[in-house]
């Protein structure tokens, strides 16, 4: 009672908008329109897999049903028929979701933007359809809706339930004026009266209280069947019991980092795209809840999983999940998965400048925790023709910008494996791993260890942490960095180079840490980045020099946009040199 007392009050169990992370209970932190039904997608499809996976003709160990709640807002967001497209592609059987037909957004009747058919719409899109005409007191059509949802086994449905919105309220029902505001103590009063409501404001009568508090013995009484069940199917089936256990607790396999791949300057160079797939093919071995794929750009991304075949209608089973042109719908699908069980390890994947078109999912994954792991290949003008369409310049800025991000840029092999460790471990919070397409070089001194700092030393001339200058780099601009300061050593200088691959993790360290790395007494600091400089001051100083790209990209190959915009190791040697 209290909690309802203060709803979307400081520091309430009862916020505006459902948080998972506030209130017990809740699954997923929706509020963007269409963010909760692509989730739901995600949660089905979670419940699909687990299925196909560890199900035996002797005991069905995972059974259970998603059900949803979309309003007209949801289903005019594009999102929506995004991650419904995919339901019905995949024929989630399991997924039911409750269409509130009112015909209220919040500008009023949705006469005025919003006259398709939905229920076409959807039978289009492999859904079966429903229609509730009574929402308001037709509970025996909502029961036989669910019923018959429940009897259709290779379609999601989509029950489509007319409603009054306000229904009982005099003078506001039926009316945007009663969709975000409260009705106001006379409207209140005048509803108590109209609906024959004789209760004290708060007051929950006995036989109410009796009938929704019956779930309690019944939900106990399952919980104490499933884990009987669990029981029987643990002894038969060991290592299946094993995995399963491991994806619903998120209890990560005992030295699963030793799958991580490791390089050697000797190791052929190769651009982070491929060594990314080397590491998601290493660690699928040993991460039971590892699966994923990419917005139809796999063959791009690097992002196939090669043991596994596709996730599908008839192949629940498999691991590589194919989301087709869907960026927006594919992040809010892999946070439902990720949310599902604590043990899924959800990736995505697109080119790292199409971020544009998923930020709000990526937004709601930092917000309500959910670890998933962005692929973001193409990271820089580095991607050369394709031109300033496709080359990221704010991107990294942005995603440093928000709150419960990992934003990581590897420079190679061992970097490429740290994010991924980095990454794996952080179940909380989500990854994005911004990734070249072209070659680079495996660095000596980089190191999956160093990346766990979020900055780290790469190389170093100096003694008593005191070198005449610090050049910093990130991704593909780090090898750039490094042959810079082996300029400048040959004339003399003290030099030290740093990987900045995570400006979270390094903010994360120790003061002592972070001293030892960029001491404050060194003012004297270059950093390169083929992105915006916007933040870099905060690394550099004031006295510092921030080496980057503050306009729109360029078409043509990747060496000479380079060399015309200036991130050359001769640009780094010439801003260190007017330093020190």
């Amino acid at each position: 009672e209290e909690d309802l007392k203060s709803f979307r009050q400081w520091g309430s169990r009862t916020p505006g908008h459902p948080e998972n992370f506030e209130t017990p209970g809740v699954e997923v932190t929706t509020g963007p329109l269409g963010q909760g039904i692509a989730n739901a997608v995600g949660l089905a499809l979670a419940e699909k897999h687990l299925a196909a996976r560890f199900n035996k003709p002797d005991n069905e160990i995972v059974d259970h049903y998603t059900y949803v709640i979309l309003g007209d807002g949801c289903q005019m967001e594009g999102i929506s028929n995004e991650a419904c497209s995919l339901a019905g592609h995949w024929g989630l059987g399991k997924l039911i979701a409750f269409y509130d037909d009112n015909h209220i957004s919040i500008d009023g009747d949705t006469e005025i933007a919003f006259t398709e058919n939905v229920d076409t719409r959807f039978e289009g899109l492999g859904w079966h359809v429903i229609w509730v005409k009574n929402g308001n007191t037709g509970y025996d059509e909502i029961r036989a809706a669910i019923k018959e949802a429940k009897a259709v086994k290779d379609k999601p449905t989509l029950i489509k339930v007319t409603t009054t919105i306000g229904y009982g309220s005099p003078n506001k029902a039926n009316s945007y004026s009663v969709h975000g505001s409260a009705l106001g103590a006379k409207e209140v009063d005048a509803t108590r009266k109209n609906l024959g409501w004789p209760y004290e404001p708060f007051h929950v009568p006995e036989d109410v209280k009796a009938h929704w508090s019956r779930h309690t013995p019944q939900g106990a009484a399952l919980e104490a069947e499933w884990n009987a069940k669990f029981a029987e199917y643990e002894q038969k089936y060991k290592e299946e019991a094993a995995e399963l256990k491991a994806i619903i607790t998120g209890e990560l396999p005992a030295g699963w980092e030793k799958a991580l791949p490791t390089y050697t300057p000797e190791s052929p160079a190769d651009a982070t795209r491929n060594l990314s797939q080397q590491n998601l093919n290493a660690l699928v071995k040993v991460l039971p809840g590892l699966l994923g794929g990419s917005a139809d750009l796999a063959s791009s991304n690097m992002t196939l999983l090669k043991m596994y075949g596709d996730f599908q209608k008839d192949t629940p089973e498999e691991r590589n999940v194919r989301f087709g042109v869907r960026e927006h719908g594919m992040g809010a699908i892999c946070n439902g998965i990720a949310l599902h069980s604590p043990g899924f390890i959800p990736y995505c994947a697109t080119f790292f400048v199409f971020t544009d078109y998923m930020r709000a999912a990526i937004r709601i994954s930092a917000l309500c925790e959910a670890g998933v792991i962005y692929v973001m290949t193409h990271d820089s003008i580095g991607l050369g023709e394709d031109g300033p369409t496709h080359q990221p310049i704010e991107h990294l800025a942005s995603f440093r910008a928000m709150p419960n991000v990992l934003m990581l840029r590897p420079a190679d092999g061992n970097e490429t494996a740290g994010a991924y460790k980095v990454a794996v471990l952080n179940r909380k919070r989500p990854s994005i791993l911004a990734l070249s397409r072209q070659k680079l070089p495996q660095l000596p001194g980089t190191s999956i260890e160093g990346v766990e700092k979020g900055g780290y030393i790469v190389s170093d001339n100096s003694s008593g942490n005191n070198p005449n200058v610090i050049l910093i780099g990130t991704g593909s601009e780090l090898e750039i960095a490094a042959k810079a300061a082996d300029e400048l050593r040959k004339e003399g200088k003290t030099v030290r180079v740093v990987s900045f691959v995570s400006w979270e993790l390094f903010d994360e360290q120790s003061d002592a840490y972070k001293e030892s790395v960029l001491p404050s007494a060194v003012s004297a600091r270059v950093s390169i980045e083929a992105g915006s400089t916007f933040g870099w001051a905060k690394i550099v100083g004031s006295k510092g020099k921030a080496i980057g790209i503050d306009r729109f990209g360029a078409s043509a190959p990747a060496g000479k946009i380079y060399k015309e915009f200036g991130l050359t190791p001769e640009a780094v040697v010439a801003a260190a040199k007017e330093l020190c």
